[in-house]
């Protein structure tokens, strides 16, 4: 019960990331938002966390490429998934973000790994597919346009690649434990130059305030909350905790944000996130039996999160 609760409230955690964003109203553009967000969970995060044995397992020949890969990553996940808030609300940009991590981290276990789609994983995949269609259609009376919805598509990509990268990290012998606060810490310099060419708002007491929630609350805090769980849960029951990412965004947005979505955004969430379940749940008996006849495969990695914030595998931390 200690690693469910450890898991599940990092996962709440990562759910307040964009209704804080939107309730904050602090006036930051989002990238500047982002790049602070990431120096200063980044930087906390490696104070605690890393140490030098574990930065010297990523500089390692064969390591560094997929390093410098989880650091771009990483900042694209933060700053198109907080640009998508800023478009399309909370609800919204956090249930297309989740709905895309599925696809593609399914995609490049299959190419990376050679992985086996199952056809769980297809139905699951083709659900949230749909649902994105569903937002993209006109007249669906939510507030997303077309940019907002893609840059939540593009956030959710990101993660399902940072998965991928994590992945080939600790199958080269990488610490995950240094390479998660090094690839925040390191994105957030990449992103830096816009914090300054854009600094405005940031001397406001309510940037400020948002600042150090996303960064010492959503990414330092969630992070060593899940880490201290996700070790002693399978790979299905913390895929499932962190389902609680969206649900928490949603019902912020629509209890506190006054979000209302039309009929058509509604159907779209419910398949976006009736697709995560699908891949989340534990394969079936036969699946198992069949699985076991076929051999073990390789197992994936245990990333941790880019940023976020809540989700794949199921293994992985939710995009908070």
């Amino acid at each position: 019960m200690g690693a469910v609760t450890s898991v599940l409230v990092a996962a709440v955690l990562w759910g307040t990331v964009g209704p804080a964003q939107i309730w904050a109203d602090a006036g930051m553009p989002p990238v500047a938002l982002g790049a602070a967000r990431m120096l200063l969970g980044g930087l906390v995060l490696s104070v605690l966390t890393v140490r030098p044995a574990g930065l010297r397992t990523l500089v390692r020949p064969g390591v560094r490429r997929w390093v410098g890969l989880s650091v771009l990553v990483t900042a694209g996940f933060q700053v198109c998934f907080l640009e998508s808030v800023e478009r399309c609300g909370a609800a919204l940009a956090t249930a297309a973000a989740f709905g895309t991590v599925p696809v593609v981290s399914g995609v490049c276990a299959r190419l990376l790994s050679g992985e086996r789609m199952t056809r769980r994983w297809l139905w699951g995949t083709a659900c949230a597919v749909a649902g994105i269609g569903f937002l993209l259609l006109p007249g669906s009376g939510a507030r997303a346009d077309v940019p907002g919805v893609v840059c939540a598509v593009v956030a959710g990509a990101s993660f399902g690649v940072y998965i991928a990268a994590a992945g080939e990290l600790g199958a080269r012998g990488a610490d995950l434990a240094a390479a998660a606060p090094v690839s925040v810490l390191c994105a957030g310099l990449l992103v830096s130059p816009f914090l300054v060419a854009s600094p405005e708002g940031l001397a406001d007491p309510r940037a400020l305030a948002l600042i150090g929630w996303l960064g010492l609350g959503t990414t330092a805090l969630g992070y060593l909350l899940f880490t201290r769980g996700v070790g002693r849960l399978g790979a299905a029951t913390t895929g499932t905790l962190s389902l609680t990412e969206p649900l928490v965004a949603t019902l912020l947005g629509v209890a506190l944000l006054g979000e209302r979505p039309g009929p058509r955004a509604a159907a779209g969430g419910v398949l976006l996130l009736g697709g995560l379940v699908l891949v989340s749940l534990p394969p079936g008996r036969r699946n198992r039996a069949g699985a076991k006849r076929a051999g073990p495969e390789r197992a994936p990695a245990e990333p941790a999160p880019p940023g976020p914030d809540p989700a794949e595998p199921a293994r992985a931390p939710a995009p908070g």
